[in-house]
């Protein structure tokens, strides 16, 4: 689905204050490789400056690579832009692609006609998405009418209309209200499972890339410093999991060999141990835990995304690492 070699990206930057220019060379993207498969869903995270956007730009075919080779369904996206359309989708959370004074449905109509979709495929796909993503109410609302979040789900459903293999999503949740972006969230997890509609996501809310991409990439100074399962980056860079517990009667926390309780909460009715998640499974700690004390509620806690990025921004800094295979 996407195929990047040793993509890069240079940019001419003007430096002189006078009347002679003089101009410096800033590398954006510097030598990023990676593919991504049919059907995956992939976050590609990072702060601002790092990279995220040129990337995206270049796979989506507004950009030229300075070097370096990028398949994208098959294509090359700055050579066959138009070939490329008509295979992916693309969401950017400040831009729209609808007509600011039509109605939303006339925005449709125009982008149908576009893509050149069949008329039953269009109902249909419109049909799906207007029913899925809450929109049937909004159709005849001038799109500069419509809330924010209206407009993302008007944003999404136009990115889907012509069934792209691949969509592109930019940021899509930013500045949606928790029901909107919980609806928006749902929806794509739902066409990435269903449809098997690839996903590559940007943004800075790691809540969607909690709910929405089993695999996480993190690039930082315009070079990956990991990618694979958010999972096994958890367990990479945060090597303890916390094991939280009720009591049913105030106590002491239970004493387990090569287990830490950290701290006590609600007079010895809660407590929180730490245990390393190559010397033991949390199934194991709570069969040693239970036989020692009454048990009312307990819950395993996994470290936050944010914990794991920033882990692995402090391990660069500390290593001068630029990339992190897992």
């Amino acid at each position: 689905m996407i195929e990047v070699e040793g993509l890069r990206r240079e940019f001419k930057v003007a430096t002189s204050k006078g009347l002679r220019r003089r101009y410096k060379t800033v590398t954006a993207v510097d030598g990023v490789s990676f593919g991504v498969a049919a059907g995956e869903a992939v976050g590609y995270v990072g702060p601002n400056g790092a990279g995220k956007s040129t990337t995206i730009k270049m796979l989506t075919g507004i950009l030229v690579p300075t070097s370096g080779r990028v398949r994208v369904s098959g294509v090359d996206p700055s050579k066959q832009r138009r070939d490329l359309a008509r295979r992916i989708g693309v969401v950017f959370g400040q831009r729209s692609q609808l007509w600011w004074d039509l109605p939303l449905r006339d925005s449709f109509d125009l982008l149908r006609s576009i893509y050149r979709v069949p008329p039953r495929d269009y109902r249909a796909r419109l049909d799906e998405c207007v029913e899925l993503l809450g929109l049937r109410e909004t159709l005849a609302t001038p799109v500069r009418q419509l809330s924010l979040g209206q407009r993302m789900r008007g944003e999404i459903t136009a990115a889907l209309l012509h069934a792209p293999e691949l969509l592109v999503l930019d940021e899509p949740t930013i500045g949606l209200d928790l029901e909107s972006k919980e609806r928006l969230r749902e929806f794509l997890k739902d066409i990435n499972t269903r449809r098997g509609t690839t996903l590559l996501l940007t943004t800075h809310d790691l809540d969607d890339i909690e709910r929405l991409c089993p695999r996480l990439m993190v690039i930082d100074h315009g070079r990956v410093l990991a990618d694979g399962p958010l999972d096994d980056l958890r367990a990479e860079v945060t090597p303890e999991r916390e094991l939280v517990i009720d009591l049913r009667e105030p106590g002491p926390a239970p004493d387990v060999p090569g287990v830490t309780a950290v701290r006590s909460e609600a007079g010895g009715l809660r407590h929180h141990l730490t245990f390393r998640r190559a010397e033991m499974t949390a199934a194991q700690l709570i069969t040693l835990v239970v036989r020692q004390v009454e048990v009312h509620d307990l819950a395993v806690v996994e470290p936050e995304i944010d914990d794991v990025i920033r882990k692995l921004y402090q391990r660069q800094t500390l290593t001068g690492r630029t990339s992190v295979e897992s």
